[in-house]
């Protein structure tokens, strides 16, 4: 069983010297020690919070979390943000070399297949053309000259 015991502080033991009047100070002097705690020490804790950022508020929050729970913490979010980063890089890089090369295979291709499409549609209008002349005078033969076999447009 543990017995407990008072133990008085030596401040208290003694007792104040007390001048004339009943005053415990003895002269004006020792009146510059005394501090209003009401007033000075709340204004001034007051004073700072107002001034201190959330920045700085959320750093001192930092001393609740154990060493080992901010390594952790701290181990996580580097993975995640060298993980980040890797991805936005090589998605990046990917998306360059995807559009360089749809601009440099797809555009040339494209101009071609339109060249190709207005061959075909020249051709359909000459034999349009050679039809109704055949319709208005049968046997003779076009006005417009036939388009040679060789102009064909190479892909």
């Amino acid at each position: 069983m543990v017995k407990l015991t008072e133990v008085e502080d030596e401040h208290f033991k003694e007792k104040p010297t007390t001048t004339k009047n009943d005053a415990l100070l003895l002269s004006d002097d020792e009146d510059e020690d005394y501090t209003d705690t009401e007033s000075e020490i709340s204004t001034d804790s007051y004073a700072t919070l107002e001034e201190e950022t959330l920045f700085e508020r959320i750093a001192a929050l930092r001393d609740i979390i154990p060493p080992s729970s901010r390594r952790k913490i701290s181990s996580a979010v580097s993975c995640l943000t060298s993980f980040t980063k890797s991805t936005f890089s090589f998605g990046g890089k990917t998306l360059w070399v995807v559009s360089t090369s749809a601009f440099l295979l797809g555009v040339p291709w494209a101009l071609a297949l339109a060249e190709e499409q207005q061959y075909v549609q020249m051709e359909r209008e000459q034999d349009m053309i050679k039809g109704a002349n055949e319709m208005l005078a049968p046997g003779t033969t076009s006005a417009l000259p036939s388009p040679p076999s060789e102009a064909r447009p190479a892909l």
